[in-house]
């Protein structure tokens, strides 16, 4: 089951009871100070089009549609404090916490992370990698998103290596055909293309993470009829994983364009 909650998340969390949920991962706000937008293109053949492609044909590009919202915080801490006690509460005592963010605030949200879930909790900071877009010539290119990883209780919580994805050896012949075939036990650096602009995943909706990410995470941190919770749901990504893998799921925004797109995008699972 996938239940989609629109309104503030710190009000809509007290709602929910103590230790009721399996597993939480959120991707807040990277607090960049920008607007994030995504505007949507449609581009159609006409001879009398300013845009030149293949073979010389003309096109013109038309605006269908965007979506944003406003990544700025005047105390991004203070806003995220309370919503993160509120996930403590909520999580049951073997459940995990994944906490999605980049390079500018990860350092503070672990300090603010640990005085709540308490230091021996915090299990791994995966570095999900990718390439693409300008490369700054002024400093090492920034590729690389952060993603903190707590367990409620550091002695008993669920992470499930056997079903968890494989990766390919870099050497096979070295290991036998079996070790080749099965692959090897991801590490804590993620090797992910982010969503491409063609591919039918994409929903247009401003910083999107890819399904392939949260199934990695689902699969390894719960188990089938678990539930999962995304206070910061965005486009969906984590109920879509979740309804592949048949986990139930919570999702919450407060901004009608997530709630729109995650209706379109969950409507035979909702």
């Amino acid at each position: 089951m996938i239940e989609i909650i629109f309104g503030d998340n710190l009000t809509e969390l007290k709602k929910l009871a103590d230790q009721s949920v399996d597993l939480i991962y959120i991707d807040p706000p990277f607090n960049t100070g920008k607007v994030q937008k995504r505007t949507a293109m449609k581009t159609t053949r006409d001879e009398n089009g300013s845009r030149i492609g293949f073979q010389g044909h003309h096109y013109v590009n038309e605006k269908i549609g965007s979506k944003s919202y406003q990544d700025s915080f005047g105390d991004f801490y203070a806003f995220l404090q309370p919503r993160i006690e509120e996930a403590y509460r909520i999580l049951k005592n073997n459940g995990s916490f994944y906490f999605h963010i980049d390079y500018r605030e990860v350092h503070y949200c672990k300090v603010l992370i640990d005085e709540i879930f308490g230091r021996d909790s915090f299990l791994n900071e995966i570095i999900w990698a990718y390439d693409y877009g300008a490369r700054t010539t002024k400093k090492w290119p920034p590729k690389h998103d952060n993603i903190l990883f707590y367990a409620k209780d550091p002695n008993h919580y669920t992470f499930n290596t056997d079903d968890m994805d494989r990766i390919p050896y870099m050497a096979p012949g070295l290991v036998g055909k079996e070790k080749s075939e099965r692959g090897k036990l991801p590490t804590d650096t993620w090797w992910h293309t982010i969503v491409p602009t063609n591919s039918k995943e994409k929903t247009g909706y401003p910083t999107q993470k890819p399904l392939g990410i949260l199934r990695r995470i689902i699969r390894a941190s719960s188990n089938p009829g678990d539930t999962v919770l995304d206070f910061f749901a965005g486009s969906g990504t984590t109920g879509a994983a979740c309804a592949e893998l048949g986990r139930n799921c919570i999702l919450m925004d407060n901004n009608p364009e997530a709630i729109q797109v995650m209706k379109e995008r969950l409507k035979t699972a909702i």
